[in-house]
């Protein structure tokens, strides 16, 4: 399946040429988050991405993949894309990959002849219940020196502890009710069932890949972006919840942040 690109930014008509008008570079997933570490450490990636990845055209395997790209536009408009996804709604939903595939990502293998510059997996490794088998087809797909991006809840966290041991329901109403999104729950968009497979954990992931041949080059665990929006949009629940999350801080050993809900890490296949 061949899909056309399509990005926030459309082409200006020569009557506008001239006109200095900067060119937006960052795409809506960032610019829909709130104040904080979540859009903070995004920005990171940003820079590190557009450090690292090779000139020219690029060859990126976003894994899960729905409406929503997380990678700058200035690396998307020169990449071809290729999406895999098990959801046909997600599929339908994405509208800037040049390839999408209905697939699931545990299994899914490409030809050897076929290999990534990146590799992006976000908001997706918590969903599977074979995390094991989604990262080893990740190593095999990467080129020498190619980069794979995963953004995931920490399951250590205040918020990946409610995660894990609510009911589905829950995460539907808490989207509605809390954070304001009406669509939650329907077909195509989040939340979606939990697995919480142990390498989800950040030092596990890490472990289980460097013995495959990659290294981190960067890795953050940040507050949770519902905190602030929480803040905002409900501030006496928000309040009682910060007070909880310093008591618990406070009890546990070492520098632990349990509103440290999500994480970033890039990591690099070693190689020529």
């Amino acid at each position: 399946m061949t899909k056309s690109l399509a990005l926030a930014t459309r082409p200006a008509p020569l009557a506008e040429l001239s006109m200095t008008i900067p060119a937006e570079i960052h795409p809506e997933s960032l610019l829909a988050l709130p104040p904080g570490e979540a859009k903070q450490s995004l920005l990171t990636v940003h820079s590190i991405l557009e450090a690292r990845l090779p000139a020219g055209p690029l060859s990126i395997y976003e894994a899960g993949g729905g409406s929503t790209s997380y990678l700058p536009l200035g690396v998307l408009r020169r990449s071809h894309v290729t999406v895999v996804d098990i959801d046909p709604d997600q599929i339908r939903n994405n509208s800037y990959a040049q390839e999408a595939v209905l697939g699931d990502i545990q299994t899914y293998r490409f030809p050897p002849q076929q290999r990534f510059d990146l590799i992006i997996c976000y908001n997706v490794i918590e969903h599977i219940p074979d995390v094991e088998a989604a990262l080893s087809g990740f190593c095999e797909a990467l080129k020498p020196n190619g980069l794979l991006l995963i953004g995931a809840p920490n399951p250590k966290s205040l918020s990946g502890i409610v995660t894990k041991y609510s009911p589905h329901w829950f995460h539907v109403w808490f989207y509605r009710h809390i954070r304001g999104e009406k669509h939650a729950g329907l077909p195509g968009e989040a939340p979606f069932p939990t697995h919480f497979h142990p390498l989800v954990t950040l030092n596990n992931l890490e472990a289980f890949v460097a013995g495959r041949g990659l290294q981190v080059i960067y890795r953050k665990k940040y507050e949770s972006p519902r905190y602030p929006e929480m803040r905002r949009r409900k501030p006496v629940l928000a309040a009682v919840i910060d007070v909880a999350a310093k008591a618990m801080n406070a009890l546990l050993p070492g520098k632990i942040d349990v509103r440290h809900g999500d994480y970033h890490v890039i990591l690099r296949k070693l190689g020529q």
